[in-house]
């Protein structure tokens, strides 16, 4: 009996490894909501210019500076070499009315005449007809411009290298024009020595 149970075919065995499981029926698709509205704001910061930009100097700005009937340089120098010479002498040279601001000199010498000069923009009779020039280190210029502004003056014409980002911010938020920063003809930004004459013949003054 061992020996038919050895010849006899055996039962043939499952080859399949695998158990066929049920179909899982499709989920229904989710929408899935933005994200709150932090990302929006992000992008419209970034796309929104900053008030100095929006400020930024033009020939519109340029025409009213000089558009006042009269001028001031703070920062006129005594020293031909220094620009705070130059830019008063361009004034002057110009005949315009321009008073030259230096606590440290009682006048200053544009070829045969002197002129004499006031220690303070306080000592200005007019601020409310007078644009100011600067030709002064950033942190005298923001002192000085807190000053301009408390007296009425209503336009400045900052110099290559009389302001920093506090400066032209300032400057750009509490005047009628504010001349200053990237622009006009000359290779640092504007300056009167290059681009004031424009701007007094648009305004009719040369």
């Amino acid at each position: 009996m061992s020996v038919l149970r050895h010849l006899l075919p055996r039962p043939a065995r499952s080859t399949s490894l695998f158990v066929t499981a049920p179909l899982l029926q499709p989920r229904a698709l989710v929408q899935i909501p933005p994200r709150p509205q932090e990302h929006h704001h992000h992008l419209d910061l970034l796309a929104r210019p900053s008030s100095t930009a929006t400020m930024a100097t033009t020939d519109a700005t340029l025409r009213t500076f000089f558009q006042s009937p009269k001028f001031a340089v703070v920062g006129a120098s005594t020293n031909p070499d220094k620009f705070g010479y130059k830019v008063f002498k361009w004034y002057v040279t110009r005949n315009l009315d321009v008073t030259p601001v230096n606590p440290g000199a009682t006048a200053i010498k544009i070829g045969d005449e002197e002129l004499p000069t006031v220690g303070s923009l306080s000592d200005i009779a007019d601020p409310a007809d007078t644009s100011v020039s600067f030709i002064t280190p950033p942190p005298v210029t923001l002192k000085t411009l807190k000053l301009a502004k408390e007296l009425g003056f209503p336009a400045v014409f900052l110099q290559p290298g009389t302001f920093d980002d506090e400066v032209l911010e300032f400057a750009r938020d509490n005047f009628e024009a504010a001349v200053a920063g990237d622009g006009g003809w000359g290779s640092e930004g504007w300056c009167v020595l290059v681009d004031g004459d424009r701007g007094l013949k648009a305004v009719g003054k040369l």
